[in-house]
């Protein structure tokens, strides 16, 4: 079964993601929570900042970090958590696909790793 994803859309839903673990890697910054309210939904959410450039810019980076999260979150990510995938300036647009792909993979194993 696939566990499906869902876009998150609230601003309180994005704070407690910044509350929660997060990851950097090379392409993006990548936060994760466990939501306890029994949803079996993976729930990602997409942020650039200025910082990532003009409009044009932060919707191609953006645009790069859905694609990643929809090949990416269905295999390793685990139901109930919400995941924000934050672009980085220059390196989320410029990256390599298949780095942004390992990125995400990276970075979903460290943030579940069991420990302190």
């Amino acid at each position: 079964m696939v566990t499906p994803l869902e876009i998150l859309r609230k601003r309180a839903d994005f704070l407690a993601a910044a509350r929660a673990r997060r990851m950097p890697v090379a392409s993006m910054l990548v936060q994760a929570r466990f939501r306890d309210d029994g949803s079996p939904a993976i729930r990602v959410g997409f942020t650039c900042s200025k910082k990532v450039g003009n409009a044009v810019a932060r919707n191609r980076a953006k645009r790069r970090l859905r694609e990643v999260a929809r090949l990416v979150l269905p295999g390793l990510g685990r139901p109930g958590w919400d995941y924000v995938l934050i672009g980085r300036a220059g390196a989320t647009a410029e990256r390599d696909f298949l780095l942004m792909q390992g990125d995400v993979a990276f970075a979903l194993r460290k943030l579940h790793k069991p420990g302190p």
